[in-house]
């Protein structure tokens, strides 16, 4: 009975994979596949009729896959796994006795003798071996030490910030997320324990969009944390405790309509002018993604009312068309030199009228319009006159901006013009400011100057991350003050702040052709000398559990158009890679400025776009929810688009892993000193298994004078910390919920140094929400 079932069982994957693989071949991919399932049919047949034959024939498979998938994949085990795995699994059965012995003869005198097992035990015992082998090594990993050297003694962090406080979402206007805190180091980082866990009670709800995140930073200030919800909750703690002063909802409803629906952090400000102690002396603005700024004091959270309109900004106000829950703050604004710089994130792809991406200055306490500087419009900087409107759809700038207050330059990251993946009609002025990093005079929004990172963004490669401002030591002992702008194509731009040109190099490359008939593609991009983009994928990076679903992968990889990084969109859909997950996302990067090195989690997942002809979108769905992902409609285009991972038949990416790194670079060389595998998969399977194969993920890092870096983000459910010098591994600690926000130290009173971490999951990358905050400290 088990080699009739047998049989079958090689018969079906047999039919799968010859006619798979016939398809792939017809496609111009690997033949292994047609071979594959050719070999199991004859082994099947074999065994139907009792032949021992059958293991010759399943052993010569064994043989010529082993030498096939040593030759596309080298020793990389999670490559050679799915080559092999079903081939040898499926060749130890057949070495059981209840397989062999139907399979042998009976002597004259009647005695049974199995076949012999050893002309297939002999390969699939090399395969074996070959893969424990693989095991040892880890060809993806480099290894390697950022020098120790402090080039900086006293170096500048941007603002005026108590090294035991973090006054800024990235601790200061400069956006560094470093901390010059040492009392947790690489000795004793180890002994890290909770020291409290606080919940706010904002929990994702069952009308909540998809992506509805928590990535929120805390502030700290004096003995308070000051944070903000997915939600719109303002909240204050007791930076010792954990214990909650206030709260106050600012009720900014549900939509719908909103493509995210998040706080990364709130903005805090002391008016010098007002005492001490005197109502609103403090402030914490709040963001609200029904697009309000709310001004709170920070000492019990009541709104005070002499901003704005009663404490409230409308921030829709100049725009022509205000679609509602299509524009909202979801990152906190800038407090700098007595005003609130803000943007505001829009929809992507939904319509042709959507409201703009200007970007506007008001007094930090009257809430009065100072100046606008609209991507569309960009020379009318005054404020906007009566009956006047900003230009609709203009680039946005959605992320965090940084400051040189002594510059008098706040450093925005700008987004794309929607529809994203459609480029017809835009303006001169988009198409200069488009997907750049853009500096803004403080005090009057006038333009010091632009650094385009994408030409005509097909792609929705916008500028996510926050610059991070640092001063480098040149070999020659001066000193530049930079700017370090990642991107979502992976490229670490390191530009001379002041001018925005390069100090690390960067160079124009062909791009691929071939838009739409109504479109055009820019014959060259940039790409930097300092860079994290991969290798244009190929065929043999297609991944899978098995044969089949690679096999699947394979087929689908074919059928998308794909020439590499740049490859324009197209009806029949086209392969994005780096995918506009991004390399590098809101989260940024981490710069030491003593030792002038960074620390950062570069990602890498396929995406894929598939423009969609107005005229076959289907009538919006009843219950339709905002989505980056799946069918974005684009009302007004010519063109809707349908944009999601690459994934395989088991919903696993089709490209193969590493998903996720960490990484360290010596930004006075430009080198990239290590790389190694970030996470596990013990939140993506149904069991928990511990397999470090490196994962997605999305949030950011910090780095201490202690040596240490802590990042979250990987899509398993943990809190990690990591040896900025070689990138080890050092602690790690079991989040309750996924952790896709950017953690914070800080010290108190008695001088005990915390780490705190949000832990609220990410709804794009599906991992488990939750509503906490938690600190660790020393025991």
């Amino acid at each position: 009975m088990a080699i009739v079932i047998t049989s079958i069982l090689f018969l079906i994957i047999g039919l799968a994979l010859s006619g798979g693989g016939l398809w792939l071949v017809m496609l111009g991919g690997s033949v292994f596949y047609l071979f594959a399932g050719l070999m199991f049919l004859i082994t099947a047949a074999l065994l139907f009729m009792r032949n021992a034959v059958a293991l010759w024939v399943y052993a010569a498979l064994v043989a010529v896959a082993l030498v096939w998938a040593v030759w596309e994949a080298g020793f990389d085990w999670w490559q050679l796994g799915p080559r092999g795995g079903m081939i040898i699994l499926l060749g130890l059965w057949l070495l059981t006795p209840q397989i062999r012995r139907p399979l042998g003869f009976s002597s004259p005198s009647g005695l049974p003798y199995p076949a012999n097992p050893w002309p297939l035990a002999v390969p699939v015992i090399i395969a074996i071996l070959v893969a424990g082998y693989s095991m040892t090594t880890d060809p993806h990993d480099l290894a390697g030490d950022l020098p120790d050297e402090v080039v900086a003694a006293a170096p500048r962090f941007g603002g005026n910030v108590p090294d035991g406080e973090w006054h800024q979402y990235g601790r200061t206007p400069f956006g560094q997320r470093y901390s010059p805190l040492d009392q947790i180091n690489k000795d004793n980082v180890k002994d890290l324990k909770v020291a409290w866990q606080y919940q706010t009670g904002d929990v994702k709800r069952p009308d909540d969009v998809g992506e509805t995140t928590y990535q929120v930073t805390p502030l700290k200030v004096g003995e308070t944390l000051y944070l903000c919800t997915p939600h719109n909750w303002a909240i204050a703690l007791d930076a010792k405790t954990g214990k909650e002063k206030w709260k106050h909802d600012a009720n900014s409803g549900m939509n719908p309509d909103r493509q995210h629906q998040t706080c990364r952090g709130v903005t805090y400000y002391a008016d010098p002018a007002v005492a001490a102690g005197q109502p609103c002396a403090a402030r914490v603005y709040l963001p609200t993604s029904d697009a309000r700024l709310i001004a709170l004091d920070a000492s019990d959270g009541k709104i005070c009312e002499s901003f704005a309109d009663n404490g409230v900004l409308q921030l829709e106000t100049g725009m022509k068309y205000n679609p509602a829950g299509y524009y909202y703050s979801t990152s906190p604004p800038v407090a700098v030199a007595g005003k609130l710089i803000i943007g505001g994130a829009v929809n992507d792809n939904y319509s042709t009228q959507e409201q703009s991406g200007v970007i506007r200055a008001f007094d930090i306490n009257t809430g009065a319009l100072v100046w606008n500087w609209d991507s569309g419009n960009p020379d009318q900087t005054a404020p906007l006159p009566e009956g006047q409107t900003y230009v609709t759809n203009s680039p946005n700038s959605w992320s965090v901006f940084s400051v040189d207050e002594g510059l008098g330059s706040v450093y925005i990251p700008l987004g794309n013009q929607v529809p994203d993946q459609l480029g017809m009609n835009r303006s001169a002025n988009v198409e200069k400011f488009s997907s750049s990093v853009v500096a803004l005079d403080i005090n009057t929004g006038q333009l010091k100057w632009v650094q385009q990172f994408v030409h005509h963004d097909l792609w929705d490669m916008d500028v996510p991350a926050q610059p991070v401002l640092v001063d480098i030591t040149k070999p020659d002992g001066s000193v530049v003050p930079a700017l370090v702008a990642p991107t979502k194509q992976g490229d670490i731009y390191v530009l001379d702040r002041r001018t925005g040109e390069a100090i690390i190099p960067f160079k124009e490359i062909p791009a691929p052709g071939g838009a739409i008939p109504e479109d055009h593609t820019a014959p060259t991009q940039p790409i930097s000398d300092l860079t994290f983009s991969p290798d244009p994928l190929k065929e043999k990076d297609m991944w899978g559990i098995t044969l089949l679903d690679q096999l699947a992968c394979r087929i689908a990889f074919h059928r998308y158009k794909y020439e590499g990084r740049y490859t324009p969109p197209s009806i029949g859909g086209t392969i994005v890679y780096p995918g506009n997950f991004g390399t590098f996302n809101w989260g940024s990067v981490a710069v030491d400025p003593e030792r002038q090195i960074m620390f950062g989690m570069p990602t890498y997942l396929a995406f894929t776009s598939r423009l969609v002809p107005a005229a076959e979108i289907p009538p919006r769905g009843q219950d339709e929810k905002g989505s980056e992902q799946g069918l974005n409609r684009n009302d007004g285009a010519p063109y809707g688009v349908f944009m999601g991972p690459l994934l395989g038949p088991l919903q696993i990416p089709c490209q193969a892993p590493p998903w996720g790194y960490v990484a360290g670079v010596d930004l006075r060389t430009g080198k990239i000193a290590y790389m190694h595998k970030n996470g596990t998969v013990h939140d993506m399977t149904p069991l928990p298994l511990p397999f470090k194969v490196g994962v997605p993920g999305i949030g950011g890092p910090i780095l201490t004078k202690g040596g240490i870096a802590f990042l979250g983000a990987a899509v398993d459910n943990y809190l990690r910390a990591y040896d900025a010098t070689n990138g080890n591994q050092l602690w790690q600690a079991r989040l309750p919920a996924g952790g896709q926000a950017t953690p914070m130290t800080y010290t108190t009173s008695d001088n005990k140094q915390y780490v705190v971490m949000v832990a609220g999951g990410h709804g794009s990358v599906g991992t488990k929400p939750g509503d906490y905050v938690i600190a660790y400290t020393l025991p």
